[in-house]
């Protein structure tokens, strides 16, 4: 039987801080289930994923690995995992069906459960508002392109805080909304799958506009002493050359995918050289006054997700060697015919993704530079393999225990070198829905047999309880 009982300690080689938090990250959607029960409506992803062709193998997320219903058995392996934290996101159709009106009680009902479940563990909740699963009622109205809907984002914020306050220290608004922006109006590969470039801007910009109102109406119900956070996928992007053009390529990737978040969140502005280079696509009207302020409210701490570095490059003649081809709509509005995205060397993953730990300490150091004073969690950070339970029911996974290795490597680095890295999340506990890539797509330290809902700790797991145990990595 797979245990995670820790083993002997071998010599730790490098010890984090006192109080460094360790924890593991999930996502309401990606593991829930229970897509129709106590109240729940659908959400963009809810429609997205029983939309023929849009998730591979026609995956939904109606059971996912069932968390709804087997979470005292995840809190339970996350007690034995030793995690400090448990970062979850909240379904806001399971809370407050439909976007609006009344909260549902048995929807907080749930959260309120998960909660307590952890706190009794000794782990510390850290609740996301929203990660990516908006209700389609509210999409009908037209979505995130609407400001109305940053409106009533502050609302649900407001009620999620008012019913877990009391319980819950940590807040995060939003998970990675140039996701949610461009992945999810431009490019069309996420929910609601909308292939309209101005509209993907309009959508960034409220969406930073809800980011800025839902933290002042956290603010107003939590205790002083709670944290609020956002969390951002900022992508470390490289030129392939040092050429002019290919440098000009990165700071149009840069703007579209880091600085459109960073500069209205913590500097009240936008980028001038975003709105120039859209110029084609939109005149920004849609920006009232006000609204930068408002995105500028003060938050605790940055999250930042970080997986793999990009790789750019002009896209003027000759055509670089060994370019990707873009298949579809391109979610680098303004930038698209102008840039190419180029594979990175290195091993990769089973999402085709380079392994490159050194791009993690790359991006700390830049933030320690542009934002002082704001500390910094690593968010998400794991990595996809082609996992599966042997005949005796262990999963062996030494890629992912080497991908972790070098990626929290890259975290002390970063610490010796004077960043502020207070945390560290594994994306994710558990196998889940990965999105448009539906069950063939494996992240989690615990294998889940999505026939039975088995979980199976991967080795991986023991590997990181293992690593909690110590505060740090192995000599």
């Amino acid at each position: 039987m797979t245990t995670l009982d820790a083993s002997p300690l071998a010599q730790t080689g490098l010890a984090f801080p006192a109080g460094f938090r360790w924890g593991t990250a999930t996502a309401a959607y990606q593991i829930e289930g229970a897509a129709t029960l106590h109240g729940r409506t659908p959400s963009i992803w809810d429609t997205f994923s029983h939309t023929p062709g849009r998730v591979l193998n026609g995956d939904t997320g109606d059971t996912a690995a069932d968390h709804y219903h087997r979470m005292a058995e995840d809190v339970a392996l996350l007690k034995r995992l030793g995690v400090s934290d448990y970062r979850f996101s909240v379904a806001w159709s399971r809370v407050r069906p439909t976007g609006r009106g009344p909260a549902a009680r048995r929807g907080l009902d749930f959260y309120r459960r998960l909660v307590d479940a952890l706190l009794a563990a000794g782990i510390r909740p850290v609740a996301t508002l929203y990660h990516w699963d908006l209700p389609q009622e509210l999409e009908d109205l037209g979505g995130w392109p609407v400001r109305e809907t940053a409106e009533r984002f502050a609302e649900y914020a407001g009620l999620v805080a008012g019913a877990l306050g009391d319980r819950v220290a940590d807040w995060t608004t939003f998970n990675e909304p140039w996701c949610a922006a461009f992945l999810g109006y431009a490019s069309g590969v996420h929910a609601p799958g909308r292939t309209e470039p101005e509209a993907a801007l309009r959508a960034a910009h409220h969406l930073n506009l809800a980011h800025g109102l839902g933290t002042a109406a956290l603010r107003a119900v939590l205790p002083r002493t709670a944290e609020v956070s956002l969390t951002l996928n900022l992508h470390v992007v490289r030129p392939l050359t040092r050429s002019a053009a290919d440098l000009d390529a990165v700071r149009r990737i840069d703007a579209l995918g880091n600085r459109l978040f960073l500069d209205p969140v913590f500097h009240g502005r936008l980028p001038e050289d975003l709105v120039r280079d859209t110029a084609g696509v939109t005149d920004w009207s849609f920006v009232r006054d006000g609204d930068l302020a408002a995105a500028a409210a003060p938050i605790d701490w940055l999250g930042i997700n970080y997986y793999a570095p990009t790789v750019v490059a002009d896209a003027g003649p000759p055509e670089p060697a060994g370019a990707l081809a873009q298949e579809g709509p391109s979610p680098w509005v303004g930038a698209e015919e102008r840039v190419r995205i180029l594979p990175a060397p290195g091993p990769r993953t089973a999402m085709d993704w380079p392994v490159d730990a050194g791009g993690l300490h790359e991006l700390l150091v830049r933030l320690r530079d542009e934002l002082p004073g704001v500390p910094l969690m690593i968010t998400e950070n794991g990595a996809a393999y082609a996992d599966y339970a042997d005949p005796e029911g262990d999963v062996h996974d030494p890629d992912r225990i080497g991908y972790l290795h070098g990626h929290l490597a890259s975290v002390h680095r970063a610490i010796e070198d004077g960043v502020d890295v207070r945390g560290y999340f594994v994306w994710s506990l558990l196998d889940n829905f990965e999105w448009a890539y539906g069950y063939s797509k494996r992240f989690g330290l615990v294998h889940v047999d999505f026939a039975t809902q088995r979980r199976t700790p991967k080795d991986s797991a023991r590997w990181y309880a293992d690593v909690i145990a110590r505060g740090g990595l192995p000599a």
